[in-house]
């Protein structure tokens, strides 16, 4: 069984430590990396399965750093912070952030959200042999097995969580699901945060496949119940 790859970012020294300690528990091999630069060169030479990062780091934070990494990676991001607020909270999931723990954390959540978040990327991507599945609502073109996106025949650059909430909603067009069910069924467990991280989400997704996303055509909003893909 192949061995999972962390890479652990953070400035301070205790917390690193900490973490990999943590982590060692869970048969994966652990990287470090004490600020966004020296992250952004491991990633360049080594197959990284999961990032926890530090938002805040001297010389290139978790944000810029995080912002770097989407421009050509999905990895799993897990995003650490002093912060509490919401406001932190969604702007580390609008750069591409996954999931984002405040300090200081339960190391058992922590590492309960690690084998989630490596889970749904294993399997996300795993290839399926029985040929390509695809799924299309119009110029809107979800393909299972590779695990894309295009819109107008151009390809969409999704993060993990935001290809599992459009491949939920495509493959039941037309039905609406609720931000809890939602969670549930991406986050693969209980809703225990807020509600603005799946509405964070679903706004990435409309900006990435909508051409005027305050006007959608594809993903909808049913006001008081949740979210649908539109049938045709």
């Amino acid at each position: 069984m192949a061995i999972n790859n962390i890479l652990v970012v953070d400035d301070e020294p205790e917390i690193r430590e900490a973490l990999v300690i943590y982590l060692k528990s869970e048969d994966v091999d652990v990287l470090t990396a004490s600020n966004g630069l020296e992250a952004l060169e491991i990633l360049e030479q080594k197959t990284i399965h999961l990032i926890i990062m530090d938002n805040m780091m001297p010389q290139l934070d978790g944000i810029k750093t995080t912002f770097k990494i989407r421009e050509n990676k999905n990895i799993p991001i897990i995003m650490l912070s002093a912060k509490s607020e919401d406001s932190d909270k969604i702007l580390g999931l609008n750069v591409g952030a996954d999931d984002y723990i405040t300090k200081p954390f339960n190391p058992l959540e922590l590492i309960a959200r690690v084998r989630s978040q490596l889970r749904r990327f294993t399997n996300l991507g795993s290839f399926q042999s029985n040929g390509d599945e695809l799924i299309q609502v119009r110029g809107l073109v979800l393909n299972k097995s590779s695990k894309t996106v295009e819109i107008d025949g151009e390809d969409v650059r999704l993060t993990p969580k935001e290809y599992k909430i459009l491949e939920l909603l495509m493959e039941n067009k037309g039905r609406v699901f609720s931000i809890e069910e939602i969670y549930e069924r991406v986050w693969n467990e209980l809703i225990f945060t807020s509600e603005n991280t799946v509405a964070v989400h679903v706004r990435n997704i409309r900006e990435k496949i909508e051409i005027n996303p305050k006007d959608p055509k594809y993903l909808k909003v049913v006001w008081g119940i949740g979210y649908k893909i539109e049938k045709k």
